[in-house]
């Protein structure tokens, strides 16, 4: 048995909240993978590891089969995994409450994500 806080996503090392905002940074903001991890995990990670960050792009896949965020009906992108995680991030920033309309883009998404299952 793995006891974990509430607003972990199934299957997830992450929240749902902590999952929107990297994906905001990584596909709206456009920072690199690397400087993504940096601003979202405290997880330390030595060689090849470092340079980048495998999840974003697991996470994008797993958005186009309705594993995350299942709630969202983003339909089919042709741009492929990424350009589906970019619209997936700006769902997420209209489910944000009013309050957060003037702040930075991943933290409306991080907001919206708690108001999405």
């Amino acid at each position: 048995m793995r006891v974990v806080p509430p607003s972990v996503s199934p299957r997830k090392h992450f929240s749902g909240e902590a999952i929107a905002f990297a994906l905001a940074l990584w596909t709206l903001c456009g920072l690199r993978a690397d400087e993504v991890r940096r601003r979202t995990s405290d997880w330390t990670r030595l060689g090849d590891a470092a340079r980048g960050w495998r999840s974003l792009a697991r996470w994008a896949r797993q958005l186009g089969a309705r594993q995350l965020f299942g709630a969202l009906h983003l339909g089919a992108v042709a741009e492929g995994p990424r350009a589906l995680a970019a619209r997936a991030a700006q769902a997420l920033c209209a489910h944000a409450p009013l309050a957060w309309r003037g702040a930075p883009l991943e933290h409306q998404a991080f907001a919206g994500a708690r108001h999405v299952s």
